[in-house]
């Protein structure tokens, strides 16, 4: 069983920047692994996702702002996010699938297929 856990996150102010971490329990370099997020109110959403042999894909909403890495060494996956607006204002989860390609519904990594969560972190962005 792969435990996920995060860390980073808080609060920034319209413009600034936030980095997420996710470390697993094990070693997860042929997992796909993803950053989901949930607004207040809405349903929990794909942020961005990257495969196992580190190709990425990202939601329009923060593409060319965040950017999604992992450290297999460290077996940490990371959400870097720059520019952040009031909108991305949400709780965010990391995700990961035992398969090196990530199960893709509508263009990104669908939650149907999350085999482990992160227990979520929240981030605040005020304007």
């Amino acid at each position: 069983q792969v435990q996920l856990v995060q860390s980073g996150g808080g609060s920034a102010q319209a413009g600034g920047s936030l980095r997420l971490s996710c470390e697993a329990s094990e070693y997860i370099g042929s997992y796909c692994m993803a950053w989901f997020r949930q607004g207040p109110g809405m349903e929990r959403e794909a942020v961005a996702h990257i495969n196992g042999d580190g190709s990425t894909k990202y939601a329009d909403a923060v593409k060319g702002r965040f950017t999604i890495s992992r450290d297999n060494t460290k077996n940490t996956l990371y959400l870097q996010m720059n520019n952040l607006k009031a909108e991305d204002t949400a709780m965010y989860y990391c995700a990961a699938e035992s398969a090196a390609s990530c199960t893709v519904i509508g263009g990104l990594f669908s939650a149907a297929y999350v085999e482990y969560w992160g227990q979520g972190t929240q981030v605040t962005v005020s304007s």
